[in-house]
Formats: C-alpha cells, structure tokens, sequence
C-alpha cells in the first residue's frame, strides 16, 4: 500500500518534472533551426555574392591586415632571431604561414572575380615552375646560386617548402599588377611590361632576400650583397620572365585591369610587403635594401594604393 501510494507519487511527480522538460526542449529545437535558418540565409548563393562579402570583410579590416599583421609579423620574426622569443615559438611554422595568408588575402580576394577556368590553369602551371625551379636551385645551385633553407617553413618536400607558391606567386604578381597601374596605357605593349615588371621582380628581392638571410630563413654561405650573391638576380630575372608571360596568359587585360581600377585595396599585400620587410632591414641595417622598399611605398603613393586613411581612420 505505502509502496503503491509512494510508487505513484513518484511516478506523478516525474511525470510533472518531464512536462516542463519537455515543453523546453520543445522551445529550443525552433530557436536551433531558427538559428541555422539565419545563417543560411546570410550565407552567399552566389559566386558574385561570396566575393562580395569577401570584399567586404577585406575592406573592413584593411588596417589590421595590411599594417597591423606585418609590423607584429616583423616584430615576431626579429624577436625570433634575436632570441627574444622562446622555443617552441621562435619561427613557428604555422604562425609564420597564418600571418602569410592573411597578409595576402586582400591579393587573393582582390583578383577573384577575373578567375575563370584558363586562369586557373596557368596559376597551375607557374605553381609547377615555382617548385621545379626552386627544387633545381636546392640541388645544384642553378639559377639563383647555392643555398638552403635554415628555418622550418613548414611541410618539406625535397628540401623546398611546400607553401612555397604561397610565398613566391603574389610577388610577382604584385609586381605586376603595380607595373599596370603605374604604366596606364603603355602597358599594353608586352615589351614594355617585360621591360617594367623583371626590374620591378628583382627590386622586390633587393628586398626580400637580404631581410630573409639576415633573419636566418636561408643562407647563400655569403655572397657580395648583404649575404645575397649576384648570380640570385640572375635567377630571378628568369623566374620574373616566366611570371609575366604566364599571368599575360592567365588573366584577360580588360577584366584585369578594370578589377584592379575599381578594388581599392587589391595591393594591400604589397603594402604589407613594404611595411614587414623594410622594417626588417631597418633592424639589421641593411640600408639599400631598406630604401629600395621606400621606394615601393613611394610607387604604390603615386598609383593612388597607400590609403593614408588607413591611419587616419584608426587614429580616431
């Protein structure tokens, strides 16, 4: 009796518990789907809706990206090879490529939209000279002249990191989009942009090659400048030729360059450029090497791609 009775008290209350249970769960399964619904539908449908929302976050961020990242980069990667900063955090890897990525995403969202299935297959093509070419110098010191790489640029393939892509394919063509910018109308004639862009290419390794062996990511074992021998540019002036005639091939001259008109922030990439490897040579004075980077902040000034409101903005 006392055993029934107390049974069905039980049962009686778990049954008035379970109700508000599951009346809740109840209110929380549409508030869940609601949830979802509404990402999806913030979600694009569309290519041209993505790059337009990828537009906007580059847009919104330009600040961080392109002058926040490369002066902690710059401090990160000196502090590195002065000892300042500890293993296993010296020179990690990962946080040398995510720092990368970012920097390049304004490039990388900015030339989207003139992607197209030819596009893609020439960028697959200069990415496989990216790696023969670097895997043939590793091995025989041919074209750039005999070095290797002394820090841990991550995954390793036949001694060539293999985001090396990621690296080498928008220097070349920042370059080359700031060549059609600043040339206008004499760009069209290939001679010229040949004649502009390979100077340029190098001049960006003036740059990048004396900061990199300073910083210890690869040694020549010395050469006539800053650590860097001569026979280095000879190699890029190749790999420069190579990189023009390939993105000639690659994008369509109008929609390239009407992109390139219209998306303010498209060498934002190489403004970090600028920012991460002149204030690098600054550190270690290489001072040529520095002013050459000046002078691509003076260039990407006079094409109207050094936002100064960048500053401005963040100021207030």
């Amino acid at each position: 009796m006392t055993d029934g009775d107390g049974g069905s008290a039980e049962g009686g209350s778990a049954g008035r518990r379970s109700a508000p249970a599951e009346s809740a769960e109840g209110a929380a399964t549409p508030t869940t789907g609601s949830r979802v619904d509404a990402l999806r539908e913030r979600a694009p449908d569309t290519r041209r809706e993505a790059e337009a929302l990828l537009d906007r976050i580059v847009r919104e961020n330009r600040f961080t990206i392109a002058v926040v990242f490369p002066l902690v980069g710059a401090l990160a990667l000196v502090g590195s090879a002065e000892g300042w900063i500890p293993e296993p955090f010296a020179f990690h890897p990962w946080f040398v490529l995510f720092g990368v990525i970012v920097m390049r995403s304004p490039l990388v969202v900015g030339v989207l939209p003139t992607i197209d299935r030819r596009a893609l297959g020439w960028i697959g093509a200069l990415t496989a000279y990216t790696y023969l070419i670097e895997s043939v110098g590793v091995a025989t010191g041919w074209p750039y002249g005999e070095f290797a790489y002394t820090v841990d640029l991550g995954p390793m393939l036949g001694g060539v990191p293999v985001a090396l892509p990621v690296f080498f394919i928008p220097l070349v063509t920042n370059a080359y989009l700031l060549c059609l910018l600043l040339l206008g109308p004499r760009a069209d004639s290939v001679w010229v942009r040949l004649a502009t862009v390979i100077p340029v290419v190098v001049a960006m390794d003036v740059v990048l090659d004396p900061g990199a062996v300073s910083l210890g990511f690869w040694n020549f074992g010395g050469g006539a400048f800053y650590g860097v021998p001569l026979s280095n540019y000879a190699g890029w002036v190749l790999s420069a030729v190579v990189a023009v005639v390939t993105l000639d091939r690659a994008f369509a001259a109008a929609g390239i360059r009407e992109r390139l008109r219209d998306c303010e922030f498209m060498l934002d990439d190489m403004v970090s450029f600028v920012i991460l490897w002149g204030s690098i040579n600054v550190w270690f004075g290489n001072l040529l090497p520095a002013a050459v980077a000046a002078a691509f902040g003076v260039g990407l000034v006079r094409a109207d791609r050094f936002d100064t409101r960048l500053f401005t903005e963040w100021r207030r």
